[in-house]
């Protein structure tokens, strides 16, 4: 990746951020909703003090971990949708690791880490195997895996694993404060899911970008078939790459039990799976661009709290928000395409 190519595209992406912000003032306006208050009070509610950027920070984990994870099977051309499904998953194993333990430390919380980035790629294996073998498309296999998770999940909770004499959707029991990841001071946010979020993406960078094995998996995404005449494995190389995503998946739903919610909930993962998509798209699938996206929605998220109670607006505008930067950034690309494809005629 040239430099030249990356500033154009972030210069494409302020574009499109522009943009996003004159189609949020035409969507929010008959809503009644004051844009630019609007749009102010969302970040205030993301930055406006140090509480609030330790639950940004505390979001921006999971979702860097979903995005980053996400690059790997794209480099291949492949769409792992279900990636929601498999942080559930490795939420799941995480907390199946740590049931025979009432209190621990860090070979337990070790080990949960290792149980939810097993069950995360075995959960994004079995998507693999029904793409590779099956030919089933992965978009197909991933949503009704996505369903499937979710419901393992609600059973575990209202059946084998519900709390003491009662079944809710508040979720299992709460794990033993020695089974939490350690905060960083007294923000929201281990400073330990911070460090695996920026190792997760130097990782992928140093895979994708400084080895034969990312050179051969552009190559399979280019022409699986010419991967197969001069024996790059493609299926062997697919199969890797969804493994890889889904174990960077189930590490978030590990830094969901762990650091936030410490304990398994029916929505354990606050849908970070399909907000990492959006992330992908907006960055064109850019791995330097991911971590800033991820951050500017774990803005949005967090500040939408602040909607309902300081302008009686319903939280979900903040979706509404993404939704409009994602097609935005379509509506610009397609010009950039239509421009290119005009300089290259003339």
């Amino acid at each position: 990746m040239n430099r030249d190519s990356l500033l154009a595209q972030i210069g494409w992406l302020c574009a499109a951020l522009g943009l996003a912000l004159i189609l949020t003032i035409l969507v929010a306006w008959p809503a009644g909703a004051p844009p630019l208050e609007t749009i102010y009070v969302l970040f205030k509610g993301g930055v406006g003090s140090m509480a609030k950027i330790g639950r940004v920070l505390a979001g921006w984990v999971p979702l860097t971990l979903c995005a980053v994870g996400l690059l790997v099977p794209f480099t291949a051309r492949l769409w792992n949708i279900g990636v929601e499904g498999q942080v559930i998953m490795g939420a799941i194993f995480c907390t199946a690791a740590l049931r025979p333990y009432d209190e621990g430390g860090a070979l337990q919380i070790a080990l949960a880490i290792g149980a939810a980035m097993l069950g995360g790629a075995l959960w994004a294996l079995l998507a693999g195997l029904l793409r590779v073998f099956g030919r089933v498309h992965e978009i197909f296999s991933g949503l009704g895996l996505n369903f499937v998770a979710l419901g393992v999940t609600l059973w575990l909770i209202f059946g084998p694993w519900k709390r003491p004499g009662v079944a809710s959707m508040s979720g299992t029991q709460p794990l033993d404060v020695s089974l939490w990841l350690p905060r960083l001071g007294k923000l929201s946010v281990s400073w330990v899911g911070l460090a695996l979020a920026v190792g997760a993406t130097l990782f992928v960078y140093i895979l994708l970008y400084r080895t034969k094995w990312g050179l051969k998996m552009r190559a399979v995404g280019e022409n699986p078939k010419a991967a197969t005449l001069f024996s790059l494995g493609p299926r062997r190389r697919l199969l890797q790459a969804f493994m890889i995503c889904g174990a960077f998946a189930g590490l978030a739903g590990a830094t969901q039990v762990l650091g936030v919610y410490h304990r398994l909930l029916p929505a354990i993962s606050s849908n970070y799976g399909y907000t990492a998509l959006l992330v992908g798209m907006m960055a064109s699938f850019r791995l330097p661009l991911v971590p800033f996206i991820c951050l500017f929605f774990a803005i949005l998220n967090v500040g939408s709290i602040q909607l309902p109670l300081q302008l009686g607006l319903d939280s979900s505008l903040s979706g509404v928000i993404q939704g409009v930067m994602v097609l935005s950034l379509f509506i610009v690309q397609g010009l950039r395409l239509w421009l290119r494809q005009r300089k290259e005629t003339d």
